[in-house]
């Protein structure tokens, strides 16, 4: 069976822990050395997927935004093209989780058939309680492009694959 190949962004502010939440999903690796990331970066991964007792062989091409241009329009060529997108945000930030949604309602506009899923990234710094409290208030029910938000950790792997492979299958079986 062919392999499909589709393009994913992941945005959000500085520092949220996009690059870190790749790097968990592409090699299973986690270092708290920040590394700020200039421009874009790609990384790939290619994941079998099962549904509907169909197989898929899907190449992911991850683009990883640079958190500082999320005003620029240069931005607009990074996510031209998408299928799909992780909007991360830090739990332990607010402004940046309260960016989220600048962040996805650009993200749609230049892509409006195009998924997305909400990451609330750094779980585990923070008490269980107030995860949930937030995952209540940023889930972006109101928009059928977002498939859901998850509570992250790229530090612990906490739901990381599971936010590529679930964003993947509803590109794959969009309805």
């Amino acid at each position: 069976m062919p392999e499909i190949a589709k393009k994913i962004c992941l945005v959000g502010d500085f520092s949220v822990g996009k690059t870190s939440l790749i790097r968990r999903f592409v090699e299973d690796k986690f270092s708290d050395d920040y590394l700020s990331t200039v421009g874009v970066k790609i990384s790939r991964k290619s994941i079998s997927l099962s549904s509907e007792q169909k197989y898929q062989q899907l190449n992911l091409i991850i683009w990883d935004v640079e958190g500082h241009t999320k005003f620029k329009s240069i931005t607009t060529n990074y996510l031209t093209g998408a299928s799909g997108s992780i909007i991360v945000g830090d739990v332990t930030r607010k402004e940046t989780l309260d960016r989220i949604k600048t962040h996805l309602e650009l993200f749609l506009q230049i892509n409006p058939q195009g998924i997305a899923i909400i990451a609330l990234n750094k779980s585990d710094l923070i008490a269980s309680e107030k995860l949930q409290k937030l995952a209540s208030l940023y889930n972006f029910d109101n928009y059928p492009q977002v498939v859901k938000t998850y509570i992250t950790s790229a530090k612990t792997g906490v739901y990381v694959n599971q936010i590529f492979e679930v964003l993947s299958i509803r590109i794959l079986n969009p309805n």
